[in-house]
């Protein structure tokens, strides 16, 4: 991927201010009786949490006069916010993964210098490489929980049945249950192409290049159409799960987000793994999932890049993610703290942690992804089956990298 020519002139522009101020390690905007203002993004359910920590991180800072401007944006709204106006955007802010190549690419992020070799060795590799391009690092790892694995009620499905689909489906159906995919997701679907060894990545000019319509991208789709028409099969989105789970439905894949919700319902029922595998020809498959991480950045434009550096770090250290995980049930990309014995405890957690080591970093998925994914995802749900699924691979993949 390349940088584009507004970062290398903010890069530029940064250096010669370093020059300037004739400092070998940094410089700040001025004595320790001036105020030095930084604002800071994040969404709204953060807030409180945030304002904690900002100021724990004034009292990290002896003789340092900080003016820390809070402010709602969610994650997800990041990069459009961003480019709305860069200059008016905070210093520091959060944003999930699959946004690092366009904010870099934009010239929005700066490149992680301070305390850079520590960051790297205190979280966990697939975070890591989530925030970097190439040997640079762009943004801190704040969580590592952004994925999926399967809930499930154990008084109709045992940990056994868990491990297959064929199993939860066959003990759904036997108690008139249903199981919970969003099939006409393609965050969820993929689940199969990956299971079935397809792979995609992203070309140096920024193109999707997937083989989802290779041999073992049909027989991912034939999984698929199979688990569509099974009579036990239910699909939609969250309301659905969260509402149904402990009535209706038996079991259902989805995140930590609806962690809390499903448990209520579940009680002492309540149960969490990894994907199952799934029968292709056969054989048993294992599922893989998209893996998730949400990131802190720093703004490229930044007038205390320093400051702003060591405010995203502190947000970002151990004892920040493991109160991250207190208050949020966010799963820590901290190595030491995705350790805690309090985050180990969790069920939730302990299942993504299992589906990591099948999971795919979602960086590497373009924006054309996922509209012509979710249409063969409908496609599958609607039970069409007026063309074969090689025609219909053919159609989505040429849709993707057109």
């Amino acid at each position: 991927m390349q940088i584009s020519r507004v970062f290398k002139k903010a890069a530029a522009a940064l250096v010669a201010a370093m020059l300037v101020c004739g400092m070998a390690v940094g410089c700040s905007s001025g004595g320790s009786g001036d105020v030095i203002t930084l604002r800071l993004w994040g969404s709204q359910e953060d807030q409180v949490m945030l304002g904690e920590m900002v100021e724990s991180f004034k009292a990290s800072q002896p003789g340092k006069n900080f003016e820390i401007i809070l402010s709602v944006v969610g994650e997800n709204d990041l990069k459009s916010r961003y480019l709305e106006d860069p200059e008016a955007a905070a210093d520091v802010f959060a944003f999930p993964n699959d946004q690092l190549y366009d904010l870099v690419n934009a010239g929005a992020l700066y490149e992680i210098t301070l305390n850079k070799a520590a960051i790297i060795a205190a979280n966990g590799p697939g975070s890591v490489e989530a925030a970097s391009v190439g040997n640079s690092l762009y943004a801190y790892p704040m969580t590592a929980d952004n994925g999926y694995f399967l809930f499930y009620d154990r008084s109709v499905i045992s940990d056994e049945q868990a491990k297959t689909l064929d199993g939860i489906l066959a003990a759904a159906d036997a108690a008139g249950k249903r199981v919970f995919m969003d099939l006409a997701n393609g965050w969820y679907i993929v689940s199969f192409f990956f299971g079935a060894g397809c792979t995609m990545h992203l070309s140096e000019d920024g193109r999707q290049i997937l083989d989802f319509n290779s041999p073992a991208g049909v027989r991912a789709g034939e999984a698929i159409r199979a688990f569509a028409a099974h009579p036990a099969y239910v699909s939609g989105d969250d309301a659905v799960l969260t509402g149904g789970m402990g009535d209706m439905i038996a079991a259902g894949v989805s995140g930590i987000w609806n962690e809390s919700a499903i448990r209520g319902k579940l009680g002492n029922n309540f149960a969490a793994t990894k994907l199952p595998t799934f029968t292709s020809n056969g054989e048993q498959l294992q599922m893989g999932s998209f893996g998730g991480y949400k990131l802190v950045g720093v703004n490229s434009l930044t007038q205390n890049p320093l400051e702003a550096m060591a405010l995203a770090e502190w947000i970002t250290n151990e004892a920040n993610q493991i109160k991250r995980f207190e208050m949020r049930t966010l799963g820590p990309s901290n190595l030491v703290a995705a350790s805690d014995s309090r985050v180990l405890a969790n069920e939730a957690l302990a299942a993504l942690a299992m589906q990591s080591q099948y999971a795919t970093s979602q960086k590497d998925v373009a924006g054309g992804y996922w509209a012509p994914a979710g249409a063969f995802g409908t496609t599958m749900v609607a039970k069409d089956n007026s063309k074969t699924i090689q025609e219909l691979l053919d159609e989505m993949v040429a849709q993707i990298q057109n």
